[in-house]
């Protein structure tokens, strides 16, 4: 399998495939970091409800997500994968803070080389 040069990814999802991805960028503080991501465990459910979604219920069972922090580059790649949502502040002109990927059990390689969030 591949190995990530940073990490591995599944050390963190207790082995299991199916996972969540929030990618965070890098230059915005802790705090703002966390409150961003508690916005996004409330909009989980608009975005992807998990009713008649199979992967939903899977995958709300354990609720496996690795958490990443981005560079702005990285950010702006990640955009160009599927499923994702996107959570801004309205207090700091809509800067976009995070984006949260739908859970799935394959993931892009670029996925596999970005920074675990410690």
């Amino acid at each position: 399998g591949f190995k990530s040069p940073h990490c591995d990814h599944k050390k963190f999802t207790g082995g299991t495939k199916m996972k969540a991805y929030v990618l965070v960028r890098e230059d915005i503080p802790t705090g703002r970091a966390i409150n961003s991501a508690a916005h996004a465990g409330v909009l989980i459910e608009k975005y992807f409800p998990q009713e008649n979604d199979p992967i939903m219920q899977e995958w709300l069972e354990k609720f496996n997500k690795v958490t990443c922090k981005v560079t702005d580059k990285e950010f702006a790649k990640a955009k160009t994968y599927q499923d994702w949502f996107v959570v801004s502040e309205d207090k700091l002109n809509d800067e976009e803070i995070l984006l949260f990927f739908k859970p799935r059990e394959e993931w892009p390689r670029f996925f596999s080389f970005l920074k675990l969030y410690k």
